[in-house]
Parts: structure tokens; C-alpha cells; sequence
């Protein structure tokens, strides 16, 4: 069902909140000639004019009941980005009407709407659908995938990733949604934002065999686990550490990096969103650092490999495949905490998480927004 047209896609949006507002629309918004937003669905009037005075979108074509934008001619497609517990029973509208669709992550709430939304691929086979993981796409990740596939730090046997920070309710940031602080899905903050994580540690790593985890609660602002502890062990014989703690309390500076230690060097991803760097330490003592700037966390490849997927047919690399393989490793982590034991992982994607390029491109990063200093030794 593509849409063959070079026409920009018509696209509807289902929420209009802080995802939209800072992730999404940001990207949107440089993408004119593959996107053009016909209508959005929003509960909140205020919210609704906010939307529609930052977007430039008429309020007529706002719809207080997302059912009415999905019986609109004028909608080929539909970015969904509403709370989580809400995610499986809209996506299933958007599909059941005739829509393409890209859905916020996580696939659901548990293993029982994982397992629902994997079941949308062989009732709508003829929709694009794609779930959100801007990781998938980031571009720091990617070129270092790429560096390790071409053998940069030879076998990778031991991983390292630690996120540590405070979190508590702030204006204007995703901490002050309340569907956040007491949460209606396993896991909380670490199904919400871990699974970004989980999906760095399967682009690098690989699929994982088996977890085994520990978790505290530490923050009395999130109803919801703070801290995670998690070993695991890697289909192609690596074993990793992954450490995340949500802090109440403000926290010391953290390097918050990943380390990959291979055979024949390492591998560090560091530095904040606005300048993500990778490093590459050589077994001789050499080493080569990659900067990127500005490079939009991954939104807008995200968009690209959508829209051309609904343009041109093919495959998505964000298949609910992907999202529930990512959500699975959490759940399987807090299924580990509680028993107090190994837990293996079922069903790994076949060949893992593929290195997404953009569409007829001859490198990583053509025709993507931001600035990149790669060496080439």
C-alpha cells in the first residue's frame, strides 16, 4: 500500500503534547516536501491552540475525538504520541481505518500488548507501521555500528553502559506528566525511557540470550522502580553491564557513557545530546575521536525511513518487531529482580537490528541535518 506519489504525505497527528512539541515537530517541520499535517486530534483545548499557534496548522482542522480525523480523506498517515496505556487501542484504530502508522514505544504496557501489537503484522500486512526508536537512527550510533562492523575493535566480549541522573518533576519537561510519575505499565520510568537504551545495547551488541537483574526504589516522585542493575549475555558470546539509576536527589556529574572492549580496541560513546562523540582506542595505543553536532537525536531519520516506506514500499527498520524485542529485555530484567534468577530471552530477531541508511544514499549520513567531524584513519 504505497503511496507512489511524490506528493508529501498527509499526515495526521493523534497528541500534541511534549513528544510532538520538542521531538517530533522540530523534524517535521524540515521535512515540507515529504510531509504536509492535515489535521490533529487533541483532548485539551489549550493544548490544541498551543499546537495549532506553533505549527501554523489551522484549528479547524483540529478534532477533539481522534475518530473523527481518522474518517478524513485527507489523512494518508498518522503519528500516534499519547500515553502509553493508550497506545495499543489507537494504533488498532489508525489501522483498522485504512492508515499508515507511526506509533509511539513502547508496544504497549506489558507482555499481553506486546504480543497484540505484534499481531497487527499479519492483520494489516498492507500498512506501513513503525514504532518510535530515534536510537535506530541516531547518528552517532549508527556510525559506530558501522565501525564495529568493519572490525575497528576486533571481537567485542565485554559491554559497559551506565545512565545515572536526577529525576523529579520539572515544567516543561517529560518528568512533570503525572501519567508518568504513577505509572500504568510495568517498569515505569525504565519501560518509558530504558527501552532507548535496551535498543543502543541490541544496535552494538547484538541480541541478547539472557539477563539477570536487580532493581531499587529510590525516588519517591515516580511510582516506579529507580534504579536498575542488569548483566547480560550476548548471542555472540559478549557480556554486558547496564546500570540506570533515576535519582530523587541530585546526583555528581556522570560520564554516562557506553564502552565496548574488544579484541583489538575499544569502543567509547560519550558526551551530551548537543555533542555526542565516539572513540575509538586502537590495541597500539592509537586512538580516534568523532564528533557530531546538532544531529537531531535521530528524529528526522526516523521520518525519512517512515515516509519513504509509505512512498516506495519496503521495509522499516523501527518494526514492532524491534520495539517489543527492546521491550522484552526490560520486562525480562524485572521478571529477573523479582525471582531472584537468570532469565533467558525468547525469540530473538532473526539478524538482529539492521544499520539503517538513508534511502539511495552512498554513506551514513547524506542529506541528514547536523554537523560531523569523522576522521578517516
Amino acid at each position: 500500500m504505497a503511496a507512489v506519489s511524490g506528493d508529501p504525505i498527509r499526515l495526521g497527528l493523534i497528541g500534541t503534547g511534549l513528544a510532538v512539541e520538542q521531538l517530533h515537530w522540530p523534524a517535521l517541520r524540515r521535512m515540507p516536501d515529504r510531509f504536509e499535517v492535515t489535521a490533529f486530534a487533541e483532548r485539551s483545548p489549550e493544548q490544541a491552540q498551543r499546537f495549532a499557534s506553533y505549527a501554523g496548522v489551522d484549528d479547524g482542522r483540529h478534532h477533539e475525538d481522534h475518530r473523527d480525523l481518522l474518517a478524513r480523506d485527507d489523512v494518508d498517515a498518522v503519528l500516534v504520541s499519547v500515553p502509553i496505556p493508550l497506545l495499543l487501542g489507537i494504533a488498532r484504530d489508525v489501522l483498522e481505518a485504512g492508515k499508515h502508522l507511526l506509533c509511539e514505544k513502547p508496544t504497549g504496557t506489558d507482555e499481553e500488548q506486546a504480543r497484540a501489537f505484534l499481531e497487527f503484522e499479519r492483520e494489516f500486512p498492507d500498512r506501513v507501521v513503525l514504532v518510535g526508536e530515534n536510537y535506530f537512527y541516531r547518528d552517532d550510533i549508527r556510525h559506530a555500528r558501522a565501525l564495529l562492523d568493519d572490525g575497528a575493535i576486533g571481537k567485542l566480549h565485554l559491554m559497559a553502559y551506565r545512565r545515572a541522573g536526577q529525576t523529579v518533576p520539572r515544567a516543561g519537561r517529560f518528568t512533570s506528566t503525572p501519567w508518568r510519575q504513577r505509572p500504568q505499565y510495568r517498569g515505569g520510568v525504565h519501560l518509558d525511557a530504558g527501552v532507548h537504551d535496551i535498543a543502543q545495547i541490541r544496535v552494538l551488541c547484538g541480541e541478547v540470550l539472557r539477563v539477570h537483574g536487580a532493581v531499587q526504589w529510590a525516588n519517591s516522585t515516580i511510582d516506579s522502580p529507580s534504579d536498575l542493575a542488569l548483566n547480560l549475555t550476548f548471542s555472540g558470546g559478549a557480556i554486558g553491564n547496564y546500570t540506570a539509576c533515576y535519582s530523587e536527589i541530585p546526583v555528581p556529574p556522570e560520564p554516562n557513557d557506553m564502552r565496548l572492549y574488544g579484541t583489538e580496541g575499544v569502543l567509547v560513546l560519550s558526551g551530551p545530546e548537543a555533542e555526542r562523540r565516539v572513540t575509538l582506542m586502537r590495541a597500539d595505543g592509537t586512538t580516534r575521536t568523532d564528533v557530531f553536532r546538532g544531529i537531531d537525536n535521530g528524529y528526522y531519520g526516523e521520518l525519512c525511513d517512515f515516509s519513504d516506506a509509505v512512498r516506495h514500499g519496503g521495509p522499516v527498520v523501527g518494526t514492532i518487531a524491534q520495539s517489543v524485542a527492546n521491550m522484552r529485555i526490560v520486562l525480562a530484567a524485572l521478571d529477573s529482580a523479582e525471582e531472584s534468577a537468570v532469565v533467558a530471552l525468547d525469540s530473538p530477531v532473526e539478524g538482529g537490528v539492521p544499520l539503517w541508511r538513508p534511502r539511495g544514499a552512498s554513506g551514513l549520513f547524506d542529506g541528514l541535518p547536523g554537523t560531523r567531524e569523522i576522521s578517516e584513519n
